[in-house]
């Protein structure tokens, strides 16, 4: 492989990784707000603990992904400083606002909540968490504004040799970003949905003696599932005609084809199959008191993960060879002097602390779901009190 296409799978490896905390920071996220706010709503000690317990779960999975992140960052100065020079004026406006705006207040607020239990108000603590969503959601469209303007750079014009911002407005309405970013917002609902209906899967199967506490999980996993599916599927659908009016053989090659099949088969398989068979069997608890089942959605836990990865490579693979689409070609891209010795140096770093950090934020995320929300650290109180759940009502 030349220098090149070395640079490219770093990025393609590293950036797959990343992804994989991103979509379920997504996803769990706005679950644990609702059941905050269900706490606050009807006082049940249940949700409570299920906040609590989910809660610790996305925190783990938040706290790795930052430095995920981070790594990400050093790629675009260590290879790819021809984008820099060319498009850097545009390109990294909506990362610095994404650093600056979103991730700052997200953190800001996910530590207040964090440590205000027991010490902050009702009402502010659940304000808390719901600004912790939308700061992730804030993330998440400066993210895809930058990469949109990769796909179709509007609202730029090339002035000495390199791209200005010339309408701020058009990055936020380009054709490549409509209907994408609700295409993985939905996605992260799916992926969460899935994680809790995996793990609630996995204590029902095991009878533990939690059994009203991940029934309950498992109903909301379920239709979190059902939710998410069904609109990455419909967004996912909605937006072959806008990106197919802007790149015309995106989906031609045989990467991006590959790719593309994988994630409609998995979407249409699980959104179809959520719909007419676990979602109905949520009546009367069926699904949670058929043991036989539950290994079988431990089993589709990963699903959405390995759709949302064929999504990505559909979408980026699918511009080659551009980085930026029909201005700036990957090879120009490169940092000059760049020789296959050090990429493979930096892929070798790179991608082992990507992958030491999403193996050992899985095994936490297990060794948590296996413990139950018995032991769980995050917001307990300081005195002993009675966490034994309160009388159930419906969900």
């Amino acid at each position: 492989m030349d220098v090149v296409d070395l640079a490219r799978l770093q990025f393609a490896v590293t950036g797959n990784l990343h992804f994989l905390f991103v979509v379920l920071t997504l996803g769990l996220a706005p679950l644990v707000a609702i059941m905050h706010t269900r706490l606050a709503i009807s006082g049940n000690l249940l949700y409570e603990r299920m906040t609590r317990f989910w809660g610790q779960i996305y925190v783990i999975n938040y706290a790795l992904g930052i430095f995920t992140g981070l790594v990400m960052e050093f790629q675009f100065g260590l290879n790819w400083s021809g984008l820099t020079s060319y498009a850097g004026d545009v390109f990294g406006t909506p990362l610095a606002l994404e650093t600056l705006l979103a991730f700052f207040l997200e953190s800001t607020f996910l530590g207040l909540w964090i440590f205000g239990w027991h010490r902050l108000p009702r009402g502010l603590h659940v304000a808390c968490i719901w600004l912790v969503t939308l700061t992730a959601y804030a993330s998440a469209l400066f993210i895809m504004v930058a990469n949109s303007f990769l796909q179709n750079p509007v609202g730029s014009a090339e002035e000495g040799g390199r791209l200005v911002l010339r309408d701020f407005g058009a990055l936020f309405t380009n054709p490549t970003l409509v209907f994408a970013l609700p295409h993985v917002l939905s996605a992260g609902l799916w992926a969460g949905g899935f994680v809790v209906m995996g793990a609630s899967a996995y204590h029902l199967y095991r009878r533990t003696a939690e059994r009203e506490f991940f029934t309950r999980s498992l109903r909301i996993g379920v239709l979190t599932a059902f939710i998410g599916s069904l609109f990455t599927v419909g967004f996912g659908y909605a937006q072959f005609g806008p990106v197919s009016d802007v790149q015309p053989d995106k989906f031609h090659g045989a990467v991006p084809g590959l790719a593309l099949g994988l994630m409609i088969t998995i979407g249409q398989f699980v959104q179809f199959g959520v719909m007419f068979v676990l979602a109905p069997l949520l009546i009367r608890d069926l699904l949670a008191r058929w043991r036989w089942l539950h290994p079988l959605l431990m089993l589709m836990t990963p699903l959405p993960f390995v759709a949302a990865i064929a999504g990505w490579l559909t979408r980026e693979v699918g511009r080659q060879p551009w980085l930026v689409y029909g201005k700036l070609s990957v090879a120009d891209a490169l940092t000059p002097g760049l020789t296959p010795a050090a990429i493979t140096a930096s892929f070798a770093a790179f991608a082992g602390v990507l992958g030491l950090l999403a193996v050992v934020d899985w095994a936490l995320i297990i060794r948590a779901v296996r413990r139950g929300p018995g032991e769980v650290a995050l917001g307990a109180p300081d005195h002993s009190a009675d966490h034994s759940p309160a009388p159930a009502h419906s969900f």
